[in-house]
Protein backbone atom coordinates (compact mmCIF):
# COMPACT_ATOMS: atom_id res chain seq x y z
CA UNK A 1 0.00 0.00 0.00
CA UNK A 2 1.53 3.42 -0.82
CA UNK A 3 1.26 6.37 1.33
CA UNK A 4 -1.79 8.08 -0.54
CA UNK A 5 -3.84 4.99 0.22
CA UNK A 6 -2.02 4.41 3.78
CA UNK A 7 -3.43 8.13 4.25
CA UNK A 8 -6.82 7.81 2.76
CA UNK A 9 -7.29 4.23 5.06
CA UNK A 10 -6.83 6.35 8.31
CA UNK A 11 -9.25 8.96 7.13
CA UNK A 12 -11.41 6.19 6.99
CA UNK A 13 -10.85 5.40 10.38
CA UNK A 14 -11.44 8.54 11.81
CA UNK A 15 -14.12 9.25 10.10
CA UNK A 16 -15.71 5.27 12.30
CA UNK A 17 -14.25 7.03 14.87
CA UNK A 18 -16.14 10.53 14.89
CA UNK A 19 -19.32 8.51 14.03
CA UNK A 20 -19.17 7.12 17.80
CA UNK A 21 -19.11 10.44 19.82
CA UNK A 22 -22.56 11.14 21.30
CA UNK A 23 -24.98 12.88 19.54
CA UNK A 24 -26.04 14.51 22.49
CA UNK A 25 -22.52 16.08 23.05
CA UNK A 26 -21.83 19.74 21.63
CA UNK A 27 -18.76 19.56 19.47
CA UNK A 28 -16.41 22.79 20.16
CA UNK A 29 -14.94 23.63 16.57
CA UNK A 30 -11.35 25.77 16.12
CA UNK A 31 -10.23 26.68 12.68
CA UNK A 32 -7.56 29.43 11.25
CA UNK A 33 -8.64 32.57 10.13
CA UNK A 34 -6.98 32.71 6.49
CA UNK A 35 -9.27 31.42 3.05
CA UNK A 36 -8.14 27.67 4.15
CA UNK A 37 -8.85 27.75 7.44
CA UNK A 38 -12.28 29.41 6.90
CA UNK A 39 -12.83 26.64 3.71
CA UNK A 40 -11.75 24.17 6.02
CA UNK A 41 -14.33 25.26 8.55
CA UNK A 42 -17.23 25.27 6.12
CA UNK A 43 -16.52 22.03 5.65
CA UNK A 44 -16.87 20.38 8.79
CA UNK A 45 -20.04 22.65 9.42
CA UNK A 46 -21.29 21.17 6.56
CA UNK A 47 -20.20 18.06 8.17
CA UNK A 48 -22.12 18.71 11.57
CA UNK A 49 -25.08 20.00 10.02
CA UNK A 50 -25.83 16.87 7.53
CA UNK A 51 -25.02 14.82 10.94
CA UNK A 52 -27.34 16.58 13.00
CA UNK A 53 -24.38 17.49 15.50
CA UNK A 54 -24.78 20.12 17.85
CA UNK A 55 -21.18 22.30 18.00
CA UNK A 56 -19.80 25.66 19.02
CA UNK A 57 -17.23 27.79 17.02
CA UNK A 58 -14.41 30.21 17.08
CA UNK A 59 -12.14 31.29 14.39
CA UNK A 60 -8.64 32.18 15.94
CA UNK A 61 -5.39 33.98 14.26
CA UNK A 62 -3.05 31.29 15.86
CA UNK A 63 -3.36 28.72 18.35
CA UNK A 64 -1.04 30.22 21.44
CA UNK A 65 -0.63 28.31 24.41
CA UNK A 66 -3.17 31.23 26.37
CA UNK A 67 -5.75 30.54 23.68
CA UNK A 68 -5.30 26.39 24.00
CA UNK A 69 -5.95 27.23 28.44
CA UNK A 70 -9.02 29.02 27.68
CA UNK A 71 -10.57 26.43 25.16
CA UNK A 72 -9.49 23.58 27.61
CA UNK A 73 -11.24 25.56 30.99
CA UNK A 74 -14.36 25.64 28.43
CA UNK A 75 -16.85 23.01 29.83
CA UNK A 76 -17.04 20.72 25.93
CA UNK A 77 -15.81 17.53 26.12
CA UNK A 78 -15.01 16.90 22.47
CA UNK A 79 -12.70 19.14 20.44
CA UNK A 80 -12.18 19.72 16.66
CA UNK A 81 -9.33 21.78 15.22
CA UNK A 82 -8.96 22.43 11.23
CA UNK A 83 -6.00 24.07 9.41
CA UNK A 84 -4.12 24.20 13.08
CA UNK A 85 -3.42 22.28 15.94
CA UNK A 86 -0.76 20.20 14.35
CA UNK A 87 2.22 22.89 15.70
CA UNK A 88 0.61 22.86 18.98
CA UNK A 89 0.65 19.52 19.65
CA UNK A 90 2.43 19.21 22.89
CA UNK A 91 0.14 21.83 24.52
CA UNK A 92 -2.63 20.22 24.02
CA UNK A 93 -1.50 16.53 24.66
CA UNK A 94 -0.55 18.59 27.88
CA UNK A 95 -4.06 20.79 28.22
CA UNK A 96 -6.87 18.18 26.69
CA UNK A 97 -6.41 15.19 29.18
CA UNK A 98 -9.59 13.26 29.31
CA UNK A 99 -11.21 15.14 26.30
CA UNK A 100 -11.66 14.14 23.02
CA UNK A 101 -9.89 15.77 20.50
CA UNK A 102 -9.59 15.66 16.90
CA UNK A 103 -6.75 18.03 14.93
CA UNK A 104 -7.52 18.41 10.92
CA UNK A 105 -4.54 20.12 9.40
CA UNK A 106 -1.82 20.00 6.69
CA UNK A 107 0.91 22.26 8.31
CA UNK A 108 4.07 20.46 9.46
CA UNK A 109 3.77 18.64 12.96
CA UNK A 110 5.67 18.66 15.78
CA UNK A 111 7.92 15.31 16.70
CA UNK A 112 5.05 14.16 19.22
CA UNK A 113 3.08 11.16 19.56
CA UNK A 114 -0.35 12.12 21.24
CA UNK A 115 -2.49 10.38 23.76
CA UNK A 116 -5.08 8.02 22.54
CA UNK A 117 -7.55 10.64 23.31
CA UNK A 118 -6.20 12.62 20.21
CA UNK A 119 -6.91 11.77 16.41
CA UNK A 120 -4.30 13.38 14.53
CA UNK A 121 -4.77 13.51 10.63
CA UNK A 122 -1.93 14.70 9.43
CA UNK A 123 -0.72 14.24 5.18
CA UNK A 124 2.65 14.96 6.68
CA UNK A 125 2.64 11.89 9.13
CA UNK A 126 2.21 9.67 5.77
CA UNK A 127 5.10 11.42 4.39
CA UNK A 128 2.74 13.53 1.93
CA UNK A 129 3.43 17.27 1.96
CA UNK A 130 1.02 19.30 3.16
CA UNK A 131 2.09 22.36 2.17
CA UNK A 132 1.94 21.30 -2.00
CA UNK A 133 -0.45 18.65 -1.75
CA UNK A 134 -3.17 19.49 0.12
CA UNK A 135 -4.51 22.83 1.73
CA UNK A 136 -6.36 22.54 5.25
CA UNK A 137 -9.97 22.29 3.72
CA UNK A 138 -8.76 19.94 1.61
CA UNK A 139 -7.61 17.16 4.62
CA UNK A 140 -11.26 17.89 6.15
CA UNK A 141 -13.11 17.26 2.52
CA UNK A 142 -11.48 13.95 2.37
CA UNK A 143 -12.06 13.12 6.23
CA UNK A 144 -15.57 14.28 5.85
CA UNK A 145 -17.23 13.71 2.63
CA UNK A 146 -18.49 10.13 2.80
CA UNK A 147 -20.56 11.15 5.65
CA UNK A 148 -23.15 12.64 3.41
CA UNK A 149 -23.65 13.66 -0.40
CA UNK A 150 -23.94 17.14 0.27
CA UNK A 151 -20.57 17.65 2.02
CA UNK A 152 -18.96 16.11 -1.28
CA UNK A 153 -20.85 18.57 -2.65
CA UNK A 154 -18.33 21.37 -1.37
CA UNK A 155 -15.42 20.33 -3.39
CA UNK A 156 -14.68 23.63 -4.79
CA UNK A 157 -14.66 25.15 -1.45
CA UNK A 158 -11.73 22.50 -0.91
CA UNK A 159 -9.66 24.13 -3.89
CA UNK A 160 -10.53 27.41 -2.98
CA UNK A 161 -8.30 26.92 0.09
CA UNK A 162 -5.85 25.03 -1.59
CA UNK A 163 -5.49 28.26 -4.44
CA UNK A 164 -5.68 30.76 -0.68
CA UNK A 165 -2.70 28.43 0.46
CA UNK A 166 -0.88 29.06 -2.76
CA UNK A 167 -1.17 25.41 -3.71
CA UNK A 168 -1.49 25.84 -7.46
CA UNK A 169 0.95 26.03 -9.69
CA UNK A 170 -0.35 25.64 -13.20
CA UNK A 171 -2.26 22.93 -11.68
CA UNK A 172 -2.71 21.14 -8.97
CA UNK A 173 -0.86 17.93 -6.77
CA UNK A 174 -2.01 14.73 -6.48
CA UNK A 175 -4.68 14.71 -3.53
CA UNK A 176 -5.81 18.46 -4.64
CA UNK A 177 -6.14 16.96 -8.18
CA UNK A 178 -8.11 14.35 -6.86
CA UNK A 179 -10.36 16.91 -5.32
CA UNK A 180 -10.59 18.47 -8.67
CA UNK A 181 -11.58 15.59 -10.41
CA UNK A 182 -14.46 15.26 -8.06
CA UNK A 183 -15.67 18.42 -8.35
CA UNK A 184 -15.14 18.74 -12.36
CA UNK A 185 -17.08 14.91 -12.50
CA UNK A 186 -20.10 16.65 -10.34
CA UNK A 187 -20.24 19.27 -12.75
CA UNK A 188 -19.61 21.97 -9.74
CA UNK A 189 -16.52 23.11 -11.38
CA UNK A 190 -14.70 23.88 -14.99
CA UNK A 191 -10.92 24.74 -15.75
CA UNK A 192 -10.31 26.98 -18.62
CA UNK A 193 -6.83 28.28 -19.73
CA UNK A 194 -6.66 32.11 -19.68
CA UNK A 195 -4.71 35.13 -18.59
CA UNK A 196 -3.25 35.28 -15.22
CA UNK A 197 -4.71 38.13 -14.70
CA UNK A 198 -6.57 38.87 -11.34
CA UNK A 199 -10.20 40.30 -10.94
CA UNK A 200 -11.15 38.25 -14.64
CA UNK A 201 -14.41 38.39 -13.05
CA UNK A 202 -15.14 41.31 -11.19
CA UNK A 203 -12.51 44.42 -11.91
CA UNK A 204 -12.97 46.97 -15.24
CA UNK A 205 -9.97 44.90 -17.91
CA UNK A 206 -8.28 48.70 -17.24
CA UNK A 207 -8.23 48.31 -13.64
CA UNK A 208 -7.66 44.50 -13.74
CA UNK A 209 -4.35 45.29 -16.29
CA UNK A 210 -2.90 47.98 -13.75
CA UNK A 211 -3.16 46.11 -10.48
CA UNK A 212 -1.75 43.28 -11.87
CA UNK A 213 1.93 42.36 -11.10
CA UNK A 214 2.40 38.59 -11.39
CA UNK A 215 2.93 38.55 -14.59
CA UNK A 216 4.05 42.20 -14.62
CA UNK A 217 3.47 44.23 -17.87
CA UNK A 218 5.70 46.78 -18.38
CA UNK A 219 4.62 50.69 -18.44
CA UNK A 220 0.88 49.15 -17.62
CA UNK A 221 1.12 47.60 -14.21
CA UNK A 222 1.01 50.11 -11.57
CA UNK A 223 -0.51 52.62 -14.26
CA UNK A 224 -4.16 53.48 -15.58
CA UNK A 225 -3.40 55.41 -18.19
CA UNK A 226 -1.17 53.39 -19.22
CA UNK A 227 -3.66 50.21 -19.56
CA UNK A 228 -6.12 52.30 -20.66
CA UNK A 229 -3.59 53.15 -23.50
CA UNK A 230 -2.67 50.01 -24.06
CA UNK A 231 -6.22 48.68 -24.47
CA UNK A 232 -6.64 51.33 -27.54
CA UNK A 233 -3.40 50.32 -29.18
CA UNK A 234 -4.93 46.85 -28.80
CA UNK A 235 -7.51 48.07 -30.26
CA UNK A 236 -9.86 46.94 -27.77
CA UNK A 237 -12.63 48.76 -26.15
CA UNK A 238 -12.32 48.89 -22.71
CA UNK A 239 -16.22 50.20 -22.48
CA UNK A 240 -19.11 49.24 -23.60
CA UNK A 241 -21.49 52.29 -23.82
CA UNK A 242 -21.55 53.93 -20.35
CA UNK A 243 -20.11 50.48 -18.40
CA UNK A 244 -16.18 49.18 -18.24
CA UNK A 245 -15.97 45.74 -20.02
CA UNK A 246 -14.25 43.45 -17.68
CA UNK A 247 -11.55 40.44 -18.86
CA UNK A 248 -15.02 37.64 -19.21
CA UNK A 249 -16.80 39.99 -21.47
CA UNK A 250 -13.65 39.97 -24.25
CA UNK A 251 -14.60 37.78 -27.21
CA UNK A 252 -11.68 34.73 -28.09
CA UNK A 253 -10.89 36.83 -30.84
CA UNK A 254 -9.94 40.66 -28.37
CA UNK A 255 -8.68 37.38 -25.70
CA UNK A 256 -5.91 36.46 -28.54
CA UNK A 257 -4.99 39.93 -28.90
CA UNK A 258 -4.46 40.83 -25.29
CA UNK A 259 -3.03 38.15 -25.13
CA UNK A 260 -0.19 38.79 -28.28
CA UNK A 261 -0.44 42.43 -27.27
CA UNK A 262 0.64 41.66 -22.93
CA UNK A 263 3.79 38.95 -24.39
CA UNK A 264 5.26 41.57 -26.77
CA UNK A 265 5.35 44.22 -24.12
CA UNK A 266 6.76 41.11 -21.88
CA UNK A 267 9.63 40.64 -24.18
CA UNK A 268 12.38 42.40 -21.99
CA UNK A 269 11.08 39.86 -19.01
CA UNK A 270 12.12 36.45 -18.07
CA UNK A 271 9.48 33.71 -19.96
CA UNK A 272 7.97 36.45 -21.33
CA UNK A 273 5.11 33.99 -22.31
CA UNK A 274 4.12 33.03 -18.87
CA UNK A 275 1.18 34.97 -18.75
CA UNK A 276 -1.80 31.73 -19.20
CA UNK A 277 -2.63 30.01 -16.40
CA UNK A 278 -5.76 27.46 -15.30
CA UNK A 279 -8.83 29.61 -14.18
CA UNK A 280 -11.07 27.71 -12.04
CA UNK A 281 -14.48 28.46 -12.54
CA UNK A 282 -17.56 27.86 -10.24
CA UNK A 283 -20.31 26.76 -12.45
CA UNK A 284 -23.12 27.41 -10.00
CA UNK A 285 -22.00 30.55 -9.20
CA UNK A 286 -23.33 33.76 -11.09
CA UNK A 287 -20.87 35.30 -13.77
CA UNK A 288 -18.93 38.33 -12.81
CA UNK A 289 -19.57 37.58 -9.10
CA UNK A 290 -16.15 37.21 -7.32
CA UNK A 291 -17.66 33.56 -6.15
CA UNK A 292 -17.57 32.25 -9.82
CA UNK A 293 -13.55 32.31 -9.38
CA UNK A 294 -12.01 30.41 -7.27
CA UNK A 295 -8.98 32.61 -7.23
CA UNK A 296 -11.12 35.53 -6.71
CA UNK A 297 -13.33 33.57 -3.61
CA UNK A 298 -10.44 32.94 -1.99
CA UNK A 299 -9.33 36.70 -1.54
CA UNK A 300 -13.05 37.36 -0.66
CA UNK A 301 -12.71 34.41 2.46
CA UNK A 302 -9.32 36.17 3.67
CA UNK A 303 -11.18 39.65 3.84
CA UNK A 304 -13.80 38.23 6.06
CA UNK A 305 -11.22 36.42 8.26
CA UNK A 306 -9.04 39.40 8.10
CA UNK A 307 -12.17 41.94 9.07
CA UNK A 308 -12.83 39.21 11.57
CA UNK A 309 -16.18 38.92 10.02
CA UNK A 310 -15.11 34.94 8.87
CA UNK A 311 -19.13 33.92 9.49
CA UNK A 312 -19.77 35.94 6.54
CA UNK A 313 -17.16 33.79 4.60
CA UNK A 314 -18.36 30.24 6.50
CA UNK A 315 -22.30 31.51 5.19
CA UNK A 316 -20.43 31.98 1.31
CA UNK A 317 -18.97 28.89 1.46
CA UNK A 318 -22.65 27.20 2.31
CA UNK A 319 -24.09 29.59 -0.58
CA UNK A 320 -26.18 31.50 1.82
CA UNK A 321 -27.22 34.39 -0.69
CA UNK A 322 -27.77 37.02 2.11
CA UNK A 323 -24.53 36.06 3.75
CA UNK A 324 -22.89 35.99 0.41
CA UNK A 325 -24.12 39.59 -0.06
CA UNK A 326 -22.40 41.11 2.79
CA UNK A 327 -19.42 39.40 2.08
CA UNK A 328 -19.00 41.33 -1.08
CA UNK A 329 -19.68 44.48 0.75
CA UNK A 330 -16.82 43.84 3.26
CA UNK A 331 -14.39 43.97 0.43
CA UNK A 332 -14.43 47.87 0.11
CA UNK A 333 -13.16 47.75 4.01
CA UNK A 334 -10.39 45.10 3.02
CA UNK A 335 -8.88 47.09 0.67
CA UNK A 336 -9.41 50.41 2.32
CA UNK A 337 -6.81 48.10 4.88
CA UNK A 338 -4.60 47.00 2.05
CA UNK A 339 -4.43 50.43 0.73
CA UNK A 340 -3.86 52.61 4.09
CA UNK A 341 -1.17 50.02 5.11
CA UNK A 342 0.86 50.41 1.59
CA UNK A 343 0.38 53.59 2.04
CA UNK A 344 2.13 53.81 5.67
CA UNK A 345 4.99 51.70 4.21
CA UNK A 346 5.48 53.97 1.63
CA UNK A 347 5.91 57.25 3.95
CA UNK A 348 7.71 55.57 6.33
CA UNK A 349 10.11 52.80 3.92
CA UNK A 350 13.09 55.15 4.26
CA UNK A 351 12.87 55.54 8.06
CA UNK A 352 12.67 53.61 11.32
CA UNK A 353 9.94 51.57 10.83
CA UNK A 354 11.81 49.73 7.42
CA UNK A 355 15.20 48.38 7.77
CA UNK A 356 16.52 46.84 4.65
CA UNK A 357 19.94 45.23 4.04
CA UNK A 358 21.31 43.26 1.20
CA UNK A 359 18.88 40.71 0.21
CA UNK A 360 15.85 41.63 2.84
CA UNK A 361 13.74 44.21 4.52
CA UNK A 362 12.38 43.98 7.87
CA UNK A 363 8.98 46.26 8.16
CA UNK A 364 8.22 46.94 11.96
CA UNK A 365 4.72 48.44 11.37
CA UNK A 366 3.49 48.49 15.43
CA UNK A 367 0.01 49.43 15.62
CA UNK A 368 -0.18 51.37 12.23
CA UNK A 369 -1.26 48.03 10.59
CA UNK A 370 -3.54 45.41 11.43
CA UNK A 371 -1.81 42.34 12.91
CA UNK A 372 -4.25 40.21 10.39
CA UNK A 373 -3.33 42.12 7.96
CA UNK A 374 0.42 42.12 7.97
CA UNK A 375 0.78 38.85 6.44
CA UNK A 376 -1.35 40.11 3.18
CA UNK A 377 1.04 42.92 3.22
CA UNK A 378 3.75 41.00 2.99
CA UNK A 379 2.27 38.48 0.19
CA UNK A 380 1.78 41.95 -2.48
CA UNK A 381 5.14 43.44 -0.98
CA UNK A 382 6.60 39.96 -2.34
CA UNK A 383 5.25 40.21 -6.07
CA UNK A 384 6.30 44.02 -6.26
CA UNK A 385 8.43 44.70 -9.30
CA UNK A 386 10.08 47.37 -7.17
CA UNK A 387 11.60 44.59 -4.81
CA UNK A 388 14.38 42.59 -6.54
CA UNK A 389 13.64 39.14 -6.68
CA UNK A 390 14.75 36.65 -3.61
CA UNK A 391 14.63 39.57 -1.06
CA UNK A 392 13.16 38.39 2.09
CA UNK A 393 9.94 40.56 3.18
CA UNK A 394 10.00 40.46 7.00
CA UNK A 395 7.11 42.14 8.55
CA UNK A 396 5.73 42.80 12.43
CA UNK A 397 2.68 43.99 13.81
CA UNK A 398 1.48 44.64 17.39
CA UNK A 399 -1.36 42.24 18.42
CA UNK A 400 -2.55 44.34 21.51
CA UNK A 401 -2.45 41.71 23.84
CA UNK A 402 1.21 41.59 24.35
CA UNK A 403 2.99 39.79 21.52
CA UNK A 404 3.65 40.16 18.14
CA UNK A 405 3.09 38.64 14.49
CA UNK A 406 5.23 38.16 12.59
CA UNK A 407 5.17 37.37 8.68
CA UNK A 408 8.45 36.17 6.49
CA UNK A 409 7.84 36.03 2.62
CA UNK A 410 10.36 36.53 -0.50
CA UNK A 411 10.07 38.23 -3.88
CA UNK A 412 9.96 36.27 -6.94
CA UNK A 413 9.93 32.65 -6.50
CA UNK A 414 12.91 31.44 -4.63
CA UNK A 415 12.83 28.26 -3.43
CA UNK A 416 13.02 28.19 -0.14
CA UNK A 417 12.25 26.83 3.25
CA UNK A 418 10.35 30.26 5.00
CA UNK A 419 9.17 28.10 8.04
CA UNK A 420 12.73 27.17 8.80
CA UNK A 421 14.27 30.17 8.91
CA UNK A 422 11.35 32.37 10.69
CA UNK A 423 11.64 29.09 13.41
CA UNK A 424 15.32 29.82 13.63
CA UNK A 425 15.25 33.35 14.08
CA UNK A 426 11.95 33.62 16.42
CA UNK A 427 12.85 30.44 18.96
CA UNK A 428 15.70 32.64 19.93
CA UNK A 429 13.47 34.70 21.81
CA UNK A 430 11.04 32.34 22.96
CA UNK A 431 8.71 32.65 19.89
CA UNK A 432 6.53 30.41 18.07
CA UNK A 433 6.89 29.67 14.50
CA UNK A 434 4.39 28.13 11.82
CA UNK A 435 2.98 28.09 8.70
CA UNK A 436 4.52 26.88 5.50
CA UNK A 437 7.46 26.71 2.98
CA UNK A 438 6.48 29.69 1.14
CA UNK A 439 5.02 31.67 3.59
CA UNK A 440 5.89 31.37 6.97
CA UNK A 441 4.78 33.23 10.33
CA UNK A 442 5.31 33.43 14.29
CA UNK A 443 4.05 34.72 17.58
CA UNK A 444 7.04 36.72 19.69
CA UNK A 445 6.64 38.53 22.87
CA UNK A 446 6.02 42.49 22.62
CA UNK A 447 9.13 42.82 24.47
CA UNK A 448 11.52 40.61 22.58
CA UNK A 449 10.96 42.48 19.36
CA UNK A 450 13.84 44.32 19.33
CA UNK A 451 16.31 41.34 19.93
CA UNK A 452 13.91 39.65 17.22
CA UNK A 453 14.92 42.10 14.87
CA UNK A 454 18.85 42.09 15.73
CA UNK A 455 18.85 38.19 15.12
CA UNK A 456 16.71 38.99 12.37
CA UNK A 457 19.13 41.06 10.65
CA UNK A 458 22.20 38.49 11.29
CA UNK A 459 20.09 35.58 9.93
CA UNK A 460 18.68 37.10 6.78
CA UNK A 461 21.46 39.08 5.50
CA UNK A 462 23.57 35.47 5.37
CA UNK A 463 20.54 33.90 3.96
CA UNK A 464 20.74 36.95 1.13
CA UNK A 465 23.78 37.03 0.39
CA UNK A 466 23.13 33.45 -0.17
CA UNK A 467 20.29 33.50 -2.24
CA UNK A 468 22.07 36.23 -4.20
CA UNK A 469 25.44 33.90 -4.86
CA UNK A 470 23.23 31.36 -6.22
Amino acid sequence: MDKYEEFKEYLAVALERFKEWDKQETIRLISHLDADGIGACSIMVKALNTDNRKYSLSIVQQLTDEVLQELANEPYNHFIFTDLGSGNLSSIKKRFIGKQVFILDHHEPEPLHVNDNIMHINPHLFGIDGGTEISGAGVVYLFAKDLHKGVEDLAPIALVGAIGDFQEHDGFKRLNDEILRIAIKKGKIKVIRGLRIFGAQTRPLHKALEYCTDPYIPSVSGSESGAIQFLYEMGIQAKNGKEWRKLVNLDDEEIKTLVSGIIMKRLGEDKPEDVLGNMYILLEEEEESPFRDAKEFSTLLNACGRLDKASLGIGSCLGDKNTKEKAVASLAGYKRLIINAMNWFHEHKGGDGVIKGDGYMIINAGNNIKASMIGTISSILSKSNDIPSGTFILSLADMLNGTYKVSLRVSGRAEVDLREIVKKISEKVGGEAGGHQAAAGANIPEDAVEAFVQEAQAVLAKRGMEEIVH
